[in-house]
């Protein structure tokens, strides 16, 4: 029975010491909670400038792919010209030749 007692008294000063840690002063709780503030602030400004950029970017890259394909377009459209206008000129000079050859007598193929 001593033996339990002794063993209760010595938790009861273990205890007791360590329930003596001295509680953060009410300062030192608002300089961190205002430091922690600053740094997610901080933290939200630089993760919107680079969404920002990230937007801008693509932007850039999607107007760039619309100017290619619009390149694309108007190379197609000239290319068709040129070949219709060529068509017209073959077929103008083969109209051509076919006159001269009746003018000069030759049968015409």
């Amino acid at each position: 029975m001593k033996k339990v007692i002794a063993t209760l008294i010595a938790a009861m000063f273990a205890t007791a010491a360590f329930a003596q840690a001295p509680a953060p002063s009410a300062a030192v709780v608002k300089a961190e909670a205002k430091q922690s503030k600053e740094v997610i602030k901080a933290d939200a400004k630089e993760t919107k400038a680079i969404v920002k950029a990230d937007a801008k970017q693509a932007g850039a890259v999607v107007a760039a792919k619309e100017e290619v394909a619009v390149a694309k377009v108007e190379a197609k459209t000239s290319k068709a010209k040129a070949h219709r206008k060529a068509s017209k000129a073959k077929a103008k000079a083969k109209v051509d030749a076919a006159k001269a050859e009746t003018k000069a007598g030759a049968p015409a193929v």
